[in-house]
């Protein structure tokens, strides 16, 4: 099940790339927003009505960063390649993982991902640096989404407040896709591949992980979440034919090795 929802998100957002040329990274955000709103709502039907001011900040706090996670992140993947984009993301729940620590070790992971990160963007002339700066923003969306998933989850049952944050982003979403798709007519086939992005990317990665959740402990997923850059890399390589230099291989094993590292000891720890 992690598996598969590690491949689809990763295979859906190589198919929302290759929408780029017509409807740009807005467009498939855009869509992919929409889409993701459009499956939980109905599903969840969250309410509205009632809803306190210790409940509402963090839902739209997490509405926020769904726009700007997926954003910057397609941002990021159209300037420097989908592996090199998902894998500075990767920084964001490593970091949040890491701040949540006081153990040596895992200030050592620290510095092994920093010297990760410059090993895989090899800093010079030619380094698109807005690029890496669209995917470290993405990289701090991802860790305030899961700080902010944690709050919303302690004050609404269920996936109510993922449902509720969802319907706020499409609220905003709509306006801009309208206004987008007017200057940007959008292809049948770039909307198809906006959709199956969504669906992939978002709808089925969410309902597996709650689902392999019940299974297996949470230090086990978040070890396994890092396959995610090398699906990723091989997504991007058959899908968009990105391929990888040797030192964006190695930096790229950096970080996944530190987060192996960092995961597997909170595991430790908490099976002791």
């Amino acid at each position: 099940m992690m598996l598969g929802s590690a491949a689809s998100n990763q295979v859906g957002a190589a198919l929302g790339a290759k929408a780029f040329p017509a409807i740009g990274p807005v467009g498939v955000v855009a869509v992919r927003q929409l889409i993701t709103a459009a499956v939980l709502v109905p599903l969840v039907r969250p309410r509205f009505r009632g809803l306190t001011r210790a409940q509402w900040l963090p839902t739209l706090g997490l509405a926020v960063v769904f726009s700007s996670m997926n954003l910057t992140l397609y941002l990021a993947v159209e300037r420097i390649g989908l592996g090199l984009a998902v894998t500075l993301e990767f920084l964001g729940p490593l970091t949040v993982a890491i701040l949540g620590s006081r153990r040596i070790i895992d200030r050592l992971c620290a510095v092994l991902a920093g010297v990760g990160v410059l090993v895989l963007t090899d800093p010079g002339p030619a380094t698109d640096f807005l690029g890496i700066a669209f995917g470290l923003v993405a990289g701090t969306s991802w860790g305030c989404y899961i700080l902010l998933n944690r709050a919303v989850g302690q004050r609404l049952p269920g996936i109510q407040g993922t449902a509720t944050a969802s319907a706020v982003n499409a609220a905003v979403w709509l306006p801009v896709a309208a206004l987008w798709f007017s200057t940007h007519p959008p292809t049948t086939a770039a909307l198809l591949l906006a959709v199956a992005c969504g669906l992939l990317s978002s709808v089925v990665p969410y309902a597996v992980d709650l689902a392999a959740l019940r299974y297996i402990p949470a230090p086990v997923f978040s070890t396994f979440t890092s396959i995610n850059p090398v699906l990723a890399a091989l997504a991007g390589w058959l899908a968009l034919s990105q391929s990888l230099a040797v030192n964006e291989w190695v930096g790229m094993g950096l970080i996944v090795v530190s987060n192996v590292i960092v995961s597997a000891r909170g595991m430790t720890v908490r099976t002791e």
